[in-house]
Formats: C-alpha cells, structure tokens, sequence
C-alpha cells in the first residue's frame, strides 16, 4: 500500500473510531518521517510533564537545584477517579526533588509536578525550551489549573456530561469555553513539535547528554502503559513514554528502540467525540494506528 492510500485508510478508521487525531512517526536516524495532522496544536495536558522535567534536570546540572533537597508537599486530597500520588495523600509529606521528579514523570503526579513548577514556574519552563531551540511547545500554566474541569462537579455517574460539554464547546479556531482545552490559554503543543522534543533527548542536540539520559530514564519507567506500550512492548524493543489525558484528551508521546538499532519517535494526540471517560476501544485505536504508521515508515526506509 503506498502512503497516500495508507493515510486515508488509517484517517478513515479514526473517524469511524470517534476520533480525531494529530499523530507523527519519524525515524530518528534517517529523518524520514509520516504523519496525520502533525502540526495541529492541542492542549498538551500531562504531556507538559516533560517539558517540566527536562528543565528540572537541566537546572539540577547546573547547580540551582538541588536533587537532594527536602520538600514538604501538601496532600492533594483528590476524589476523583484518576489522579495518582501525591494527588491522592491525605496527610502532608517530606519527599527529595529527585522524588518529586520521579513522580511526576512516571507516575504523572499532578501533586508532584506542581511543586516542581513551584521551584520553576511555566515562564522559565517555556524559557529554557526556546535556549535549548525546542519550539512549537507551549507551557503558560501549572498543572493544578488543570484539575479544576467541568468533571469535577459531577459525579462518577454523570462525567458524560463533562465530556459531552468538552466535545461540543469547542470553535473552530481552537477556543474553547473549557479554558483547559482553549488553545489561545493552555499548554499546548503539535505532535510534530512533541516529536522534536523527543529527538532532542534522544540525539545529540543543544541538551545536555547527562539532563538527556535522565530524562529518558524517567521515561523509559513510566508505569501509565495501558495505550500505546501494548503495541510497542516486546523482549526486543524498548518503549519510552509519556502519556496526557484530560476530559475528552488521550494523548501519548515516546520513542521506541528496537533491538536491531532503528529508534523511531511517535506522538499521537486525539480528541474523543464519544461522551464517555472509558473508552478502551480508544485506545487500542491510537495504538494500531501508531503502530501501522511505524511499520509503513520501516519497511520504506
């Protein structure tokens, strides 16, 4: 099949999935690259994560931050289904800022991350990106702003509504009346832009090889792999990742390392136009297509 027959099948099958998606695959050796909507900008929910975390790392190199440094983290005390850690304590903690970055990198800890950015706030984030020449990626908020959605004043039972709220609320040019999922106020970023990132940590670029190794560590440990790593797990390859969800947003970004030395950098943002919180036929979606997208880009080059 040829790719532009392949594209159109795999855009037709997220249609008919519900959903609308902005994925990327490129090899990080060769260049060669395929896409469905790369540069389409979408919130970047816990995505921004990374972000956060490259520029943590990057500040404990140069001796701002100490890794070692004690913090108390008020308990987050969150209800709702989802939030993990730190997030969900009920009393207050001392943890390291190295914790605190473990946590907040491979267990998307909202609690966590937020003390991190407490020590580096969203302007320095966006700030060291565009030193280290990563564009296309924006950071403007913390990610406890993130928490306060339409979801959270429903209850279990009636989060379609929040979801029905997400889907429909939406222009076309982005806004949105949910602040979180207006592009014009939240973080945001391109698969194409999260791909750049990837490669940047994981070639040689302006990022420092120790801050890079790290970061990639805390990837390649992250315990959220429940939407792309069935696709991409395997005794012979090796899959890196960051996952993002919020209200009707899945998203997940990672490099995967195969055994014979190709490595290849996907991102996959969607938007769900199905009124519902579970949704695993989703997910399996998005990696499928992933998938059959790296698979087309290897078997070409």
């Amino acid at each position: 099949m040829n790719t532009e027959t392949l594209l159109r099948d795999m855009r037709r099958q997220l249609d008919e999935g519900g959903l609308h998606g902005c994925l990327f695959v490129r090899d990080l050796h060769t260049g060669e690259e395929i896409g469905i909507e790369p540069d389409t900008q979408l919130p970047a929910a816990s995505l921004v994560k990374i972000p956060l975390a490259l520029a943590t790392a990057e500040r404990i190199r140069r001796g701002e931050l100490d890794g070692a440094m004690m913090l108390e983290v008020r308990p987050g005390r969150i209800t709702t289904p989802g939030p993990t850690g730190l997030s969900r304590f009920r009393h207050p903690a001392r943890i390291a800022l190295d914790d605190l970055l473990y946590l907040s990198t491979c267990l998307s800890d909202g609690t966590a991350a937020d003390t991190l950015f407490d020590l580096t706030p969203p302007s320095e984030v966006a700030g060291l990106l565009r030193e280290l020449g990563i564009g296309g990626i924006t950071v403007r908020h913390t990610i406890g702003e993130l928490s306060d959605t339409p979801q959270e004043r429903f209850d279990t039972a009636q989060a379609h509504l929040a979801h029905a709220l997400a889907i429909d609320a939406g222009t076309s040019g982005g806004g949105h009346r949910v602040p979180q999922l207006d592009t014009s106020r939240a973080n945001t970023g391109s698969a194409r832009a999260y791909a750049d990132l990837l490669q940047a940590l994981w070639t040689p670029s302006r990022v420092h090889p120790d801050v890079a190794e790290r970061v990639r560590g805390l990837m390649a440990q992250n315990l959220l792999r429940h939407r792309l790593a069935p696709d991409f797990s395997s005794d012979a390859t090796t899959w890196s990742s960051k996952t993002g969800t919020l209200l009707n947003l899945r998203h997940e970004i990672g490099v995967v390392e195969h055994a014979d030395g190709q490595a290849f950098a996907i991102a996959v943002l969607t938007e769900s136009l199905v009124p519902a919180s579970t949704q695993p036929g989703a997910e399996a979606l998005m990696a499928h297509i992933a998938r059959t997208l790296r698979d087309h880009l290897r078997q070409l080059y």
